[in-house]
């Protein structure tokens, strides 16, 4: 079996090296898709030395079988819909739409709830360094380089630690450019495999690192 991670920090400090060509630079955002891209894309940040921020996204889990993803949508009214699922099991669209409308809830309560009163940043003509935990089918991610299309964003980014070869192969022709520390060819079997620590971030924990990012928003220490 391939390397695992110690915790989320350990993958985003490995994460952080393949991304030194980014360092510094005025133009750049890492926008993680939380929670669990949090912890990661922090420590991201602070080592290139670029602002940090939350991306929303939410993932539309099949009725029954709330971990399999039959879509997602994110920030600025993207849904994406997995055809193969959806398909497969029949979900009719009104289901979709219910669950869709579920996930929006939760999505605006915690823009609240991480954002305070900061308003998101703008990310239009702005690079931008789209952060998770992992990847397995990407349903959210794939939303959020969507979502940052619309945007207008100038170039977009998919870093992970962790994916499997084929979803990463996905991504080559919706991103400008992937980054990934572990593309195991072995089964995959979720991204929790591949940590040894992989408990859930908390809602506290990404409002305490966003504030810490916040008031050193371009510290490389």
């Amino acid at each position: 079996m391939a390397r695992r991670f110690t915790d989320r920090a350990e993958a985003g400090r490995l994460l952080a090296e393949k991304l030194q060509h980014y360092a510094g630079k005025p133009d750049v955002l890492v926008l993680a898709l939380p929670r669990g891209g949090v912890p990661v894309a922090f420590e991201i940040a602070r080592a290139i030395g670029v602002p940090l921020d939350v991306f929303l996204v939410r993932k539309l889990g099949t009725p029954g079988q709330r971990e399999l993803a039959m879509g997602a949508i994110a920030s600025g009214g993207i849904k994406v819909v997995n055809e193969d699922v959806v398909n497969l099991l029949r979900i009719p669209d009104e289901v979709i739409d219910r669950v869709a409308a579920e996930e929006q809830e939760e999505m605006a309560r915690r823009e609240r709830a991480y954002r305070h009163e900061r308003p998101p940043l703008d990310l239009k003509d702005r690079i931008v360094i789209l952060v998770d935990d992992g990847l397995a089918t990407g349903s959210t991610m794939h939303a959020a380089v969507a979502s940052a299309r619309k945007a207008q964003a100038a170039r977009i980014v998919v870093a992970v630690p962790v994916a499997p070869p084929s979803t990463l192969n996905e991504f080559k022709h919706e991103a400008d450019e992937v980054v990934c520390v572990l593309a195991p060819e072995e089964l995959f079997e979720g991204v929790g495999r591949w940590y040894l620590d992989f408990s859930q971030t908390t809602d506290d924990e990404v409002r305490e690192l966003l504030d810490r990012a916040s008031q050193h928003p371009t510290s490389s220490s």
